[in-house]
């Protein structure tokens, strides 16, 4: 059996820049919840899947949505079951705890070995939820009600956190949080991730294709801004397509949208600004002496 890891350098499949991996140790390290920021797409949540992977670590994912309280990853009471089997005679209603359904901390808590939590999108709930869930996460306990019991981490979880920067975060919970913001990746560090999903690809084609995605995501206006992974989506369509490499670097006004843009551009008003933009051009081709 693989002994578990207490370092995280990256994995096959997870190109991780240096101060990411620094973040990473350094939350280890310091046993404090890893915040985790950056725009959407740039692998805020696959991190924890790969952490999981490179520590050797079991993963437990909690997907928070505007509905989740904080008290959905402690447990939950399910009451009216029990008030319907009480009134069946069913010998079940003797025991509360067949009526405790676990969340995602109580599971964490429980685990036998050191496993990853992951709360994603936290920025997604109520702006109470990160500050419910303080105490829990200092101490690595919390009581419950109903049993009179303490459930206590028997291991100390690694807690990672991602946020889209919807809402503001509190200062309180800011604080007991280390922070990493996962910058968009340069030039050279989207042809490692590129090559780590497509090995066999063009290197002409992955070249012309990031002078597009770029001058896409620098565009002033733009609602939009493509992702890794829609650029990732794009480049597998350019492969199936057999799209050539002049095909992106022609840059006559007719040519301004970049084949298959549907990957990139996902709303009607980037769509729009880039066909005003081609119109402009075409314009301006179009006068003398142009």
């Amino acid at each position: 059996m693989t002994r578990p890891t207490d370092r995280f350098e990256g994995t096959s499949n997870y190109i991780a820049t240096q101060d990411l991996k620094i973040a990473v140790n350094a939350a280890v390290a310091l046993e404090r919840p890893l915040l985790i920021k950056g725009e959407p797409g740039t692998g805020k949540t696959v991190l924890a899947y790969e952490m999981a992977a490179a520590l050797n670590a079991p993963l437990i994912t909690w997907h928070i949505k505007s509905t989740t309280k904080a008290h959905n990853g402690l447990y939950e009471y399910d009451a009216v079951s029990r008030l319907r089997d009480s009134q069946l005679g069913d010998e079940r209603v003797h025991d509360v705890r067949n009526y405790l359904k676990p969340g995602k901390l109580w599971e964490a808590f429980t685990s036998p070995v050191r496993p990853i939590l992951l709360i994603d999108e936290i920025d997604k709930a109520d702006i109470e939820f990160p500050n419910d869930l303080l105490q829990e996460l200092d101490r690595m306990e919390f009581f419950v009600q109903e049993t009179g019991e303490t459930i206590r981490a028997a291991v100390r979880p690694i807690v990672v956190i991602t946020s889209n920067n919807e809402k503001e975060l509190p200062d309180a919970f800011l604080r007991r949080c280390f922070f990493h913001y996962i910058r968009f990746p340069d030039d050279e560090t989207m042809k490692a991730i590129v090559d780590v999903h497509f090995p066999a690809i063009k290197p002409r084609l992955v070249s012309e294709a990031l002078k597009t995605f770029y001058e896409i995501r620098d565009t002033p206006g733009l609602k939009k801004k493509p992702s890794t992974s829609e650029l990732l989506d794009w480049l597998k369509l350019l492969m199936v397509d057999d799209v050539q490499p002049e095909t992106l670097r022609e840059k006559s006004p007719n040519k301004l949208i970049p084949p298959l843009h549907g990957a990139l551009l996902k709303n009607e008003q980037d769509v729009h600004l880039f066909e005003r933009l081609a119109f402009l051009n075409r314009r301006e081709g179009a006068r003398p002496g142009g």
